[in-house]
């Protein structure tokens, strides 16, 4: 199902915890949303290589972790006045983590704020459902286990 995107890129600094001190990396990350995929947003990480790190997960935890503590798996989001990073103001502290590493990221919340808002014009909070052809993914998820 084809539909509107959202995209932003976002300043965020990759922390690197070492006993003595922390190493601070900054990077661009590019936010993407797409009402094809109504429940998810991607964070693609650009890091040198000729195509982004993606982490795709869902719009409702990074929605949540602006405001308190969320996510239990591979990704955590909380909000912080403590930037370790040199951000002025709250920041999201993100925390992916895989079975080949993990890493810890601050972005500033208003920008990712800004994002979410965006995404929410396109697909209001808790109508998801309605964007979604279920006989589509259907289709697709039977396909895929032929």
């Amino acid at each position: 199902m084809n539909g509107s995107t959202v995209s932003a890129e976002v300043e965020l600094r990759l922390v690197v915890r070492d006993d003595a001190e922390d190493l601070i990396v900054p990077l661009v990350a590019g936010l993407s949303y797409s009402s094809g995929d109504p429940y998810a947003v991607s964070i693609g990480f650009h890091v040198g290589l000729d195509e982004p790190v993606e982490w795709t997960f869902a719009r409702d935890l990074l929605s949540a972790g602006m405001s308190a503590a969320a996510g239990e798996g591979d990704v955590k989001i909380c909000p912080s006045v403590n930037s370790r990073g040199g951000f002025t103001g709250v920041v999201a502290n993100i925390e992916i983590s895989s079975p080949h590493g993990a890493a810890s990221f601050e972005a500033p919340v208003r920008d990712v704020t800004d994002f979410l808002q965006r995404t929410y014009e396109v697909v209001p909070e808790g109508q998801e459902g309605k964007h979604v052809d279920v006989d589509a993914e259907l289709a697709d998820l039977l396909r895929e286990t032929r």
